[in-house]
């Protein structure tokens, strides 16, 4: 694409007019007569083929000005940027939040135009312990949050405060509140930032560390990529696309409902989303069918009909009796699937919403008038008493979308998806789960039901018999089966601590690592190297545990974990030398690595009698961290061997306040009195 950057640089007169031309759609279809076009009209979207690159949201202003200064205000154009004044929607006025489970409390303020974010920890009125980071992006519009990210060295983590727009309120990130607090190690990776943001230069090999990060969700998200357009209308190539489809580029708007509804639920489809064998966040792609890509599943609970999470938009449309009906009624029409624009008479997404408009600038007339398309006779009519028609001022919405909280964001409220007529439902003590189910294929296979099990026990800390559920969905009775899913086995296995089982199906298949050696953005291979590594170890089996792991840090050379696991195994057996070289990989890939400070200060005790280096190493460790018992207990090990006994003793105590069933730190303190 570099001639068309340059010819961006020297004709932009020329492509000003062609924007023109373009924008007024004169209704030509035609090759010029001055000069024959290099590129041939399609009649299947170039974006889907892998050769078509993404040309940036700035590359199409340049034609589009109008509609990219609109779209720009709207939630998906400002999802992601760097923290400035300008980009935080927060009140930093007695902004302090306090984690009464952690006892911890944190401070945004600005210093010039720096964001920062100060942890503290208070012992009356005297401040024992303090933290103060960077904040460097703020994810969210500013319509429902602002949430906090902090970069070291391109590795993201969310940083553990939210501002809550509606509320006007600074709290804990959702999933932190409770007991959950898990300050400044919550990872983000390529799955949440390929929702909420445009896709970002990620370092294969690693689990969330980033090259560049863009700012804001761009116009090839919902377009495709974009490269072959920009390629056809230089070259004077129109299409009148009132009267045909333009296929250098996807508009979403002549897609089938299906494939329509799927650009949106990419995002707005929030659930366990389970890849397929070989696909990544990357390969989604306008004009395909999502689960082409993956498969999204959401528990299913009896009872509390009303409840929904926050991005449930396509799922809960999908259920309403509006969209029901209408998408059956377009069906039933010969030829529906050749119309231009297929959902036009039916009830989609952009039925209701302009995505290149801002919701908080469409008026509620505008959602009216859509209900009032269908509900016109008058016996489709509201049939709600006057007075609470005239109290809402005949606002459709404000009955049949309520708006309210959901169940997995505290102190948001958005409209329910699922056009209704409001029932009053009987309050259960409890939901009942009843299993799980496929959003958006609901011929999904066995196999990927069975692997939907298995990341709802890894991600959402689900009771372990899901993971017996999943085993029900995966072959495994023959050793022909077990070689055949041998990755998702050894993956259930270990999540159950059958670690003898694994060791065998190592054993009926040597040529694990062999098999298992492809790099991905999801580092499948690796992390099945990784837990058959750590099976192995749990079994004293140390020549074979240390080849799967060395096998995973190959693969997953910048996963910061996959590396410290390794470096522990290559200590543990004796081979300081190499563990020594790991951990200070980890550190220089990211200074605030608690565990591998903690490792590395052990080493310098242990090994080379460094005292002061392994004091300094576990410092670092618990400034980082002040309650990381590891760190803890080799800080009491290092005043032991200094022989300074009382302030052993003064943090052994520590230890047992924070963990009362810690009985090394207990014996220690007996023996140390």
């Amino acid at each position: 694409m570099n001639s068309v950057n340059r010819w961006f640089r020297k004709s932009k007169q020329k492509l000003m007019v062609l924007g023109m031309v373009m924008t007024a759609v004169l209704g030509l279809n035609y090759c010029t007569t001055e000069k024959k076009p290099a590129l041939p009209l399609l009649s299947t979207y170039a974006g889907l083929n892998d050769t078509v690159k993404y040309v940036g949201k700035e590359t199409c202003r340049s034609c589009h000005a109008d509609i990219y200064e609109s779209f720009m205000h709207t939630g998906m154009g400002m999802s992601f940027d760097v923290a400035s004044h300008n980009k935080s929607s927060a009140n930093f006025t007695h902004a302090v939040i306090y984690d009464k489970y952690r006892n911890f409390y944190y401070h945004p303020y600005w210093q010039g135009d720096s964001l920062h974010l100060l942890e503290y920890r208070l012992h009356g009125k005297d401040t024992i312990y303090r933290q103060d980071v960077t904040i460097n992006y703020i994810i969210g519009s500013g319509q429902h949050t602002n949430s906090h990210i902090i970069s070291t060295n391109g590795y993201l983590n969310q940083a553990p405060a939210t501002f809550y727009v509606q509320k006007g309120e600074w709290h804990l990130p959702p999933g932190f509140e409770d007991g959950h607090n898990t300050r400044f190690s919550r990872i983000i990776g390529l799955e949440c930032m390929s929702c909420h943001n445009s896709y970002p230069d990620f370092v294969l090999g690693s689990e969330n560390k980033f090259n560049k990060v863009e700012t804001g969700i761009g116009c090839e998200r919902c377009h495709g990529p974009g490269e072959y357009h920009v390629q056809q209308k230089m070259t004077g190539l129109l299409v009148d696309t009132a009267i045909a489809i333009d296929y250098s580029i996807v508009n979403p708007a002549k897609l089938s409902i299906n494939l329509q509804l799927d650009v949106c639920q990419r995002c707005h489809l929030q659930g366990n989303a389970v890849l397929n064998k070989g696909k990544s966040f990357y390969d989604f792609k306008p004009g395909m069918k999502l689960s082409d890509v993956m498969n999204v599943f959401t528990p299913v609970y009896e009872g509390r009909s009303s409840e929904h999470i926050m991005a449930s938009h396509v799922e809960r449309l999908k259920q309403s009796r509006c969209f029901i009906e209408t998408s059956r009624q377009i069906e039933q029409q010969k030829g529906f699937d050749k119309l231009l624009k297929p959902y036009s008479k039916g009830l989609t997404c952009v039925t209701c919403h302009n995505p290149h408009v801002s919701v908080r600038f469409t008026n509620d007339e505008h959602f009216n008038k859509v209900c009032s398309n269908c509900h016109h006779t008058p016996n489709t009519l509201c049939t709600e008493k006057t007075e609470v028609r005239q109290k809402s001022g005949d606002n459709c919405v404000s009955c049949h979308m309520p708006f309210s909280g959901t169940t997995d964001i505290p102190h948001v409220s958005v409209h329910d998806h699922k056009i209704s007529i409001p029932q009053h439902e009987l309050k259960q003590s409890e939901k009942v789960f009843k299993g799980i189910a496929c959003i958006n294929n609901p011929s999904v296979d066995a196999l990927t039901k069975g692997r939907a099990f298995i990341q709802y026990f890894e991600k959402f800390d689900y009771d372990k018999s899901v993971l017996d559920s999943a085993l029900n969905f995966i072959p495994h009775a023959t050793r022909q089966q077990r070689s055949e899913y041998a990755a998702e086995l050894i993956q259930v296995w270990f999540l159950k601590n059958e670690y003898n089982k694994i060791s065998e199906l190592i054993k009926e298949n040597p040529d694990l690592t062999e098999r298992f050696n492809k790099q991905s953005y999801s580092n499948d291979d690796a992390w099945t190297c990784y837990r058959a590594g750590a099976a192995l170890q749990g079994l004293n089996q140390w020549d074979e545990a240390l080849k799967f792991y060395q096998h995973a840090a190959q693969l997953a050379p910048f996963h910061l974990d996959i590396l410290n696991k390794y470096a522990v195994a290559l200590s543990t057996t004796g081979k300081i030398k190499e563990a020594k070289y790991y951990f200070e990989k980890i550190l220089k890939e990211y200074p605030r690595h608690v565990s591998a400070l903690t490792n590395l200060g052990y080493i310098y005790l242990s090994v080379f009698h460094d005292d002061k280096t392994a004091a300094n190493m576990y410092e670092k460790a618990l400034q980082l961290d002040p309650d990381y018992q590891p760190a803890l207990m080799n800080m009491a090990g290092l005043f032991i061997y200094q022989n300074k006994k009382k302030e052993a003793v003064d943090v052994l105590q520590k230890v047992v306040k924070l963990d009362a069933t810690n009985q090394q730190a207990k014996q220690l303190i007996q023996q140390l009195k």
